[in-house]
């Protein structure tokens, strides 16, 4: 949502989607998870008394609206998109088939994973840990606002101290909340590395990509 208070900002996902381009004609694989905090939060509502299956399910759909906006911006620069809903929407996108996520990502498109993983209760930190480990990803990435994982806020503390590397318990006996218990649980058994890093910051998925230089926090 950029600078808004809400919705898509054609310029940064305009942005995003030119530095996924950038690493797709490097000839590497990529699948995109996204969630939908910039049009709906469910568990907000659920707080003030929503039934919470309900709330996740709104919070499904709003990922999909953010995984079209992908999709459109990607194929507006020529990289070819194939949107895979955890929810069946197949008038509006493919139903999430492994096999078939597989298939597209050998054929050098892009695979935008909608929906979470089609379940309430599960965040899309979840989802995006099991797409990984079901298509064999050799490194999840996360996407912030920050330029890794810190032993507090950054935003709120200047005396924040940035951790480079991180061992899975680390992450969850220190609640850093780099990413839901369960993600990391996902992760560590699957011998997973994630990489936490700050999506605003220009180049860095490329940076990461070819190993160019560190960025972000590893946890591995």
């Amino acid at each position: 949502m950029g600078e808004a208070d809400y919705g898509i900002d054609p310029a940064v996902i305009n942005r995003l989607a030119e530095e996924v381009k950038e690493v797709v004609q490097s000839g590497v694989e990529v699948a995109i998870v996204v969630g939908g905090g910039n049009i709906f939060r469910g568990a907000g509502l659920a707080g003030a008394g929503m039934d919470r299956v309900t709330g996740d399910q709104m919070g499904m759909l709003a990922t999909v609206m953010n995984g079209l906006a992908m999709q459109d911006a990607l194929e507006r620069i020529g990289i070819a998109t194939r949107v895979m809903s955890a929810l069946r929407i197949n008038q509006v996108c493919e139903e999430y088939i492994r096999r078939r996520a597989e298939r597209h990502l050998e054929k050098g498109r892009v695979v935008v994973c909608v929906a979470g993983t089609g379940n309430p209760f599960f965040t899309t930190d979840s989802a995006a840990s099991l797409r990984a480990v079901e298509i064999g990803a050799d490194l999840l990435l996360k996407a912030t606002k920050v330029d890794g994982v810190y032993d507090a806020d950054p935003m709120k503390d200047s005396a924040a101290r940035k951790y480079e590397r991180l061992s899975y318990q680390e992450v969850l006996d220190r609640r850093l909340g780099v990413m839901d218990a369960t993600a990391i649980v996902l992760c560590r058994d699957n011998k997973l590395p994630l990489r936490v890093f700050n999506m605003n910051q220009a180049g860095a998925l490329k940076q990461i990509v070819t190993g160019a230089e560190e960025v972000g926090t590893l946890v591995s």
